[in-house]
């Protein structure tokens, strides 16, 4: 099954992209290229998840769909660029249960 989840890429100053999605904490990659940073993201979302799936979590839904910056946001940033990516989710993630804490 496929989800679109929103991400965020920076773009660094004579540097790279990194990358982020809100909905998955601790989930972030880097890139050279938009293309590239894309293709990453799109890897650690989907890797990220299958770890999940293993440990018996469940995998968040897509719930945000915007993000506000703030000046200071643009420290170390040229520039954001912010869209839905879709990606591979594993279909058994809905039937497994979360490990209590």
């Amino acid at each position: 099954m496929k989800e679109k989840y929103l991400v965020v890429y920076g773009k660094s100053p004579g540097s790279n992209f990194a990358g982020y999605a809100p909905d998955i904490p601790g989930c972030i990659s880097a890139g050279d290229t938009l293309d590239e940073m894309r293709a990453m993201m799109r890897e650690a979302l989907e890797s990220h998840f299958e770890v999940m799936v293993e440990h018996g979590e469940i995998i968040p839904k897509p719930t945000t769909t915007q993000v506000e910056f703030k000046d200071e946001d643009f420290d170390d940033v040229e520039y954001f660029v912010v869209e839905h990516l879709e990606v591979q989710v594993p279909a058994k993630h809905q039937s497994r249960k979360a490990i209590p804490a």
